[in-house]
């Protein structure tokens, strides 16, 4: 009798039963802290990949990879060209200290043109998805902005007969899949596989030459998607009438169509019709059981929230930093302000780095558009206040918060500043 081989990947290497891991939330996508070679790095944890993907190694001033060897890699985008880069194993990835794989596989994207930074607001050094998932049950809280990793659903039980729905799914590549009740208009309503996504930050994506017999609805517009391994991705927005998952119903949520032109390097699972996206699962507490094909699912306190879009019809990214003069608060009191008044003139003030924002793409006929606001404008302000003062995810926010909304906006184009004002609008 053989000996059991051992088991790859990440495991727990505490005595606790389970391990807990905080992540950043930003644009309904999960980010987290992980180790790799000692070298602390931050990830999207991203359902829809296979492989761990290294693609920055800004701030990082220095990090050791054994055994590489070249390779390519295709995915979502508008270029036919591969992206060239290497494999590189026996990587050392801790996350939350316990969380620990000693014999890693990463892969590294050598084009830097490939970067999501820029449309995150703070560094992202990579992609990590099934080696994550593979081993043990991961839930998401997406409320708490936490992940509790368990070595067995034995400690969950109780939990999931009384408070969860199961949901079977498939795991194919290394990728999970369920299907969905899809009506996207009066004459189409089907029952369609779509991926599981957490690193997708829409509702929906559905691939049009996957569902011959659907059209898209008539009400839709072109716009930006994202970007993937071999450029952008573009394509048109529009609404569903519903998606059904199990008992769950949303209606009229976003549904995105890239064109086939962005997808044509994608290898599809057979039958794929799509995705399911973080917009979507933000919605729930949800379980990951992949040794059992398993998803389970509970509505939290974002589950009745409005779906949203940007209807601005400007894309803002990160655009590097800046020395900004800012007022300093010292520790005098009012009284020692007074009397050292003519000392401190001059030294009240302090220089921080703050970000910088600029247009990135801009959505013909849009609002935004329509006033006069053009790609590459550095943003000043908005609605009054420093550009800077944000976050790139409250920028978003607001661009997405209220049709009817008045928004101001100064910008400096060629070294000239000047000044817009728009309303949102919704054109769906």
């Amino acid at each position: 009798m053989g000996a059991k081989a051992q088991e790859t990947g990440f495991t727990i290497t505490s005595d606790k039963s389970e391990i807990n891991i905080p992540f950043t939330s930003i644009n309904n996508l999960i980010f987290i802290e992980v180790m790799v070679n000692e070298v602390p790095m931050m990830f999207l944890l991203d359902s829809g990949v296979d492989k761990t993907i290294l693609f920055s190694l800004e701030e990082v001033d220095e990090i050791q990879f054994l055994n590489a060897e070249k390779t390519t890699f295709r995915g979502l985008g508008n270029s036919l060209e591969s992206v060239e880069g290497f494999k590189t194993s026996k990587n050392k990835l801790s996350i939350a200290q316990y969380f620990v794989d000693d014999n890693h596989d990463i892969y590294v994207i050598l084009d830097q043109d490939f970067n999501i930074s820029s449309g995150i607001g703070v560094p992202v050094n990579g992609i990590l998805g099934y080696e994550f998932f593979k081993n043990h049950v991961v839930e998401i809280d997406y409320v708490r902005n936490k992940i509790h990793i368990y070595n067995n659903l034995s400690l969950l039980q109780k939990k999931l007969d009384k408070k969860f729905e199961k949901l079977d799914i498939t795991l194919e590549a290394n990728k999970p899949y369920l299907t969905a009740e899809i009506v996207l208009n009066r004459n189409y309503q089907n029952t369609l596989k779509l991926l599981l996504d957490t690193g997708n930050s829409d509702a929906v994506w559905l691939f049009q030459n996957k569902i011959p017999k659907a059209t898209i609805p008539e009400n839709n517009f072109d716009d930006f998607l994202g970007k993937g391994f071999n450029g952008e991705v573009h394509g048109k927005r529009a609404k569903l009438d519903k998606i059904k998952l199990h008992k769950y119903v949303f209606q009229q949520p976003y549904v995105a169509f890239p064109d086939t032109l962005s997808i044509q390097n994608v290898r599809m699972a057979q039958d794929r019709a799509g995705s399911i996206g973080s917009e979507i699962l933000r919605r729930f507490t949800v379980i990951f059981d992949y040794k059992s094909q398993a998803l389970y699912i509970r509505p939290n306190s974002n589950y009745k929230e409005a779906f949203r879009f940007n209807m601005s019809g400007i894309e803002v990214q990160h655009a590097g930093v800046q020395w900004v003069k800012v007022r300093h608060v010292s520790h005098y009191s009012d009284t020692e302000k007074n009397l050292l008044q003519h000392i401190l003139e001059g030294f009240d003030y302090k220089l921080e780095l703050k970000p910088v924002y600029k247009i990135f793409s801009i959505r013909k006929d849009s609002p935004a558009a329509l006033a006069g606001l053009q790609k590459d404008d550095e943003i000043i302000s908005i609605n009054g206040k420093s550009a800077h003062s944000y976050t790139l995810q409250k920028i978003k926010n607001l661009l997405q918060s209220e049709e009817g909304k008045k928004i101001k906006m100064e910008v400096k184009r060629n070294n000239t500043i000047l000044k817009y004002s728009f309303y949102l609008k919704s054109i769906l």
